[in-house]
């Protein structure tokens, strides 16, 4: 796939709903291990916002820029925030109708820029961040001209590093509390981001 079109990612908006729907209960099921035990609704909630708001779009800037506001607006908590942030840093790095290699790894760059002006959390810190992290370095470091390739190589590095987090003490947020008692749980963030990540690469392979 040379290029990213404005269809093609909301396909991938919606496979990653879908996806993610199909995993509430399990998010929230790890996320009651040392958190709120409410991060599977949280997180369906905000990426129903973000699908909700991009039917009519037609080019990526002010979709993107829409999808951040309105899961900030319409729904409450860090993972909206989050997630809204990620959108609104990634509406400050594209234009156009389509993104080429360049423009995709330009794009996701900025995704990861917005998070972390949102977040002090990185890698190892047992968030959604190591899940996140690794995804937009693989995109980064792909050398590949195909698209496709570039959603599979975050998607397995996204994968990856959620599954680290079953070894990782957590630092951030209320799961900090638990000290070395939320080592052997994978964090709930990074499970559903790294979920995110997956349905992004299914999607495109069917593009």
């Amino acid at each position: 796939m040379e290029y990213l079109t404005v269809d093609v990612f909301k396909a991938m908006l919606n496979r990653a709903l879908e996806e993610i729907a199909a995993h509430e209960d399990e998010f929230s099921q790890l996320d009651a291990v040392i958190g709120d035990g409410d991060h599977g609704n949280a997180i369906v909630t905000a990426l129903s916002a973000v699908v909700k708001s991009v039917s009519a779009a037609t080019e990526f800037k002010s979709m993107l820029n829409d999808m951040g506001f309105s899961v900030m607006l319409e729904t409450s908590g860090s993972t909206s925030t989050l997630l809204g942030a990620f959108f609104l840093g990634m509406s400050d790095c594209v234009s156009g109708t389509r993104l080429d290699v360049a423009g995709v790894k330009s794009m996701f760059a900025g995704g990861l820029a917005g998070v972390e002006k949102q977040t002090p959390a990185r890698e190892g810190d047992k968030t959604m961040m190591d899940a996140l992290i690794p995804a937009v370095t693989a995109i980064q470091n792909c050398n590949s001209n195909d698209i496709r390739e570039l959603m599979l190589r975050a998607a397995d590095a996204a994968i990856q590093g959620a599954k680290a987090t079953v070894q990782m003490k957590a630092n951030y947020g209320r799961a900090r509390n638990y000290g070395e008692r939320s080592v052997g749980y994978a964090d709930s963030g990074a499970s559903s981001w790294s979920t995110m990540f997956y349905a992004f690469a299914q999607s495109v392979m069917n593009n």
